[in-house]
């Protein structure tokens, strides 16, 4: 009787040959993911904040930092505008849950103390050229 075992197949990573140009379009994959997702999720805060009362309606650039008094029903809500974001601060309300909401800083955010009347929204820059529906 023979003693002889079969000789090992080769494995899976000893098969593979990695080439430049698997390298190459790894790469240019790569880059093109981190740049679609820059393009996507990064970039500039957006361009205005909208605060908005039964006394009228004030427009304040996100890239300016201050605060403002907005007056309402109950009297003046106070909103800060820092760092690309806009927050309630302080309002006459007695709840204060409009004081405890996070900050808004992306267009179509928005905050609002209700029992003051106080609505705050972010809008970005409108471009008159671009498509914004299509119906057939």
């Amino acid at each position: 009787m023979s003693t002889d075992a079969p000789a090992p197949t080769p494995g899976l990573l000893s098969r593979i040959r990695i080439k430049l140009l698997d390298v190459l379009i790894l790469a240019v994959s790569i880059a093109a993911l981190v740049a679609l997702s820059v393009l996507v999720y990064g970039g500039a805060a957006s361009e205005t904040l909208v605060a908005t009362a039964d006394s009228g309606e004030w427009v304040y650039p996100l890239s300016v930092s201050r605060t403002v008094e907005i007056p309402g029903k109950l009297g003046v809500t106070v909103v800060a505008i820092d760092h690309g974001q806009a927050r309630i601060i302080d309002s006459p309300c007695a709840n204060k849950l409009c004081v405890s909401s996070p900050p808004i800083g992306k267009t179509g955010e928005w905050s609002a103390c209700l029992p003051n009347g106080v609505f705050i929204r972010i809008e970005g820059a409108k471009k008159t050229d671009e498509i914004d529906a299509v119906v057939r």
